[in-house]
C-alpha cells in the first residue's frame, strides 16, 4: 500500500462524517434489499415454505461472519475495508482478491437492482421503455454519492426507515388478517388466511430437498450488503460504540424482516399463488383487494432497489479507493475530492454499471435478468464471506493479544469460524450437483482468470508500492478516533 504517512490527513483520509443513526440504518438497509422485495417471489415459487428455513440458516451463519468482521475491524481502526485486513493478515493477493471480487459483486448487484426498478416502474406505467428508469436512477445516485459521504448516509437513513416501517406495517396487517381468518374470493376458489398454508399445500418441502438446496444462492443475494456496516464504520465518528450495536442487532432484524415477514405473507397468500415475476409484498395487498396499499408498497419496493444500488455505488468506490492506495488499482483512483469523496473511483463504478441500460433494453423479462445476475453475484459473494473467516483464523494466530483484549469477540471463536467455512464449502458442493445452479459456478473460474490477468498487469505498479505498517497506522487511527469521540 502507498505510504500514507507523508500526506496530510485532511487530504488523504476518508472523513468520519456519518453519525450513529446513519450507521444503524445502513446496517438495517443492508439486510433489507431487492433480493427480499423482488427475489423472494422467485425463491418462494421454487422452494415453497421451506424458503423460511433457508433465510434463517444463512442468516445465522452470516451473523457469525459479521461478528468475526467486527472483531477484526475494531482490533485495528486503520483497517478501512476487508481488503485492508486481508492484506495485513493473509497477504497482498488476499487483499487483491477480496477487494476486486467485492467490487465486481456490487457492480453486479447494482445492475441487478436497476433491472428490478423496471418491474416497479412498469407497475404504474407498463408502456415505459425498460431502459429509461434504469438510466435515470443511475444518474441520480451518482449525483448523490459524488456530493459527500454524509449525503449517502442521509439518503440511506430515509430509504431504510421507509423499508422498516413498511415491513412492520405489513406484518401487523398480515397477522390481523390471519387472526380474523380473512377470506379472499368466493365459492370453490375462496381462501382463508391461515398459518396452515405453511404446510397444507405439499408440505414444508413441496418441491423436494433439491429445490430447497437450489434456493440458497438467490437467498444469499438477499443478504448481500449485510456487511456494509463494516465499510461504513470507517466513516463514522465512534466505530467502537456504533459497530457492535449495529452488528448485534442483526439476528433480530433477520427474524423480523425475513423469517416473520415471509411467513406472514405465505399465511395470507398460499405460496403456490405467488408469482415469481412480482414482489410477494405487493401481491399480498393485491390479493386482499387493497389496491392503494399495493401501489404504496410498490413505491417502497422501488426505494428498496434504489437503496441497494445506492449502497453499491458507495461501497465499490471505497473499495477501489483502498485498492488504489495499495497499488492494486491504478493510482489515480486514490484521489479524494474536496468533500473527501473518492470521486474518480466512484466515476469508474458509475461507468461500469451503465451496461445495465443495455441489459434493460435487450432483456425480455426484467425478473429473469435480475435472477441471472443475482445468482452470479451470490456465488462470488460466498468466496468473499469465506475469506473473511479465513482472515479471522489468521488474526487469532497473528494477534492473540488483540483477541484477548477484545470486548467484541466472535462467539465460538475458532470453532465458529471453521463451521462457517465448512458451511460455505458444502453449499458449493451441493450446487455442483444441481443442474439448474451449476451454470452459475462457471463464474468463479472465469473471474479467477480475469483477476490473474489483472494481477499480472499491475505487477510493476505493485512493485513500486511502499507497504503500510498497519501497527503504526493503528496508533494514528486510534488517535483520530479519540479526537472524534
Amino acid at each position: 500500500m502507498a505510504d500514507t504517512t507523508t500526506h496530510s490527513p485532511d487530504k488523504d483520509r476518508l472523513e468520519r462524517s456519518m453519525s450513529n443513526r446513519h450507521l444503524q440504518m445502513i446496517a438495517i438497509g443492508g439486510a433489507i434489499g431487492t433480493g427480499l422485495f423482488l427475489g423472494a417471489g422467485g425463491t418462494i415459487s421454487s422452494a415453497g415454505p421451506s424458503i423460511i428455513l433457508v433465510y434463517a440458516v444463512i442468516g445465522a451463519f452470516l451473523f457469525l461472519v459479521m461478528r468475526a468482521m467486527g472483531e477484526i475491524l475494531l482490533s485495528n481502526l486503520a483497517y478501512k475495508s476487508f481488503a485492508d485486513f486481508a492484506t495485513d493478515l493473509i497477504g497482498p493477493w488476499a487483499g487483491f482478491y477480496v477487494g476486486w471480487t467485492y467490487w465486481i459483486c456490487w457492480v453486479i448487484i447494482a445492475i441487478a437492482d436497476t433491472q428490478a426498478v423496471t418491474v416497479y416502474v412498469q407497475y404504474w406505467w407498463p408502456s415505459t421503455p425498460r431502459w429509461v428508469p434504469v438510466a435515470v436512477m443511475l444518474v441520480v445516485l451518482y449525483a448523490i454519492n459524488i456530493a459527500a459521504a454524509r449525503a449517502y448516509g442521509e439518503m440511506e437513513f430515509w430509504f431504510s426507515l421507509i423499508k422498516v416501517l413498511t415491513i412492520v406495517a405489513l406484518i401487523v396487517v398480515g397477522i390481523g388478517l390471519i387472526v380474523v381468518g380473512y377470506q379472499s374470493g368466493t365459492g370453490a376458489g375462496a381462501t382463508h388466511a391461515s398459518i396452515t398454508h405453511l404446510w397444507d399445500v405439499g408440505g414444508l418441502f413441496p418441491k423436494g430437498l433439491g429445490a430447497f438446496i437450489a434456493a440458497f444462492p438467490l437467498v444469499s443475494y438477499s443478504y448481500q450488503g449485510i456487511e456494509m456496516v463494516g465499510i461504513a464504520a470507517a466513516e463514522t465518528a465512534n466505530p467502537r460504540k456504533t459497530l457492535p450495536q449495529a452488528v448485534n442487532a442483526v439476528p433480530l432484524r433477520i427474524l423480523i424482516f425475513y423469517v416473520l415477514a415471509l411467513a406472514v405473507i405465505m399465511c395470507v397468500v398460499p405460496w403456490n399463488q405467488l408469482s415469481k415475476d412480482n414482489s410477494p409484498f405487493v401481491m399480498l395487498f393485491q390479493f386482499v383487494g387493497i389496491g392503494i396499499a399495493a401501489g404504496v408498497l410498490n413505491f417502497v419496493c422501488l426505494t428498496a432497489a434504489a437503496s441497494s444500488a445506492n449502497s453499491g455505488m458507495y461501497s465499490t468506490s471505497r473499495l477501489i479507493y483502498g485498492l488504489s492506495r495499495q497499488k492494486d488499482a491504478p493510482e489515480r483512483y486514490s484521489h479524494l475530492s474536496k468533500r473527501h469523496v473518492p470521486s474518480r473511483a466512484l466515476t469508474l463504478t458509475f461507468v461500469c454499471t451503465l451496461p445495465a441500460v443495455v441489459i434493460a433494453y435487450l432483456s425480455g423479462s426484467a425478473a429473469n435478468a435480475f435472477t441471472y445476475v443475482a445468482n452470479v453475484s451470490a456465488i462470488l459473494y460466498f468466496t468473499v464471506w469465506g475469506l473473511i473467516m479465513v482472515c479471522y483464523l489468521k488474526y487469532l494466530k497473528k494477534f492473540p493479544e488483540r483477541h484477548d483484549e477484545s470486548k467484541f469477540r466472535l462467539p465460538g471463536g475458532k470453532i465458529a469460524a471453521w463451521a462457517v467455512i465448512i458451511f460455505f464449502i458444502c453449499i458449493f458442493v451441493l450446487l455442483a450437483f444441481d443442474s439448474s445452479a451449476r451454470v452459475y459456478l462457471v463464474a468463479v473460474p472465469v473471474w479467477f482468470l480475469v483477476l490473474g490477468i489483472l494481477w499480472k498487469l499491475l505487477e510493476t505498479n505493485r512493485a513500486q508500492a511502499v507497504a503500510v505498517d498497519y501497527n503504526a497506522e493503528r496508533i494514528l487511527a486510534e488517535q483520530a478516533a479519540h479526537e472524534t469521540e
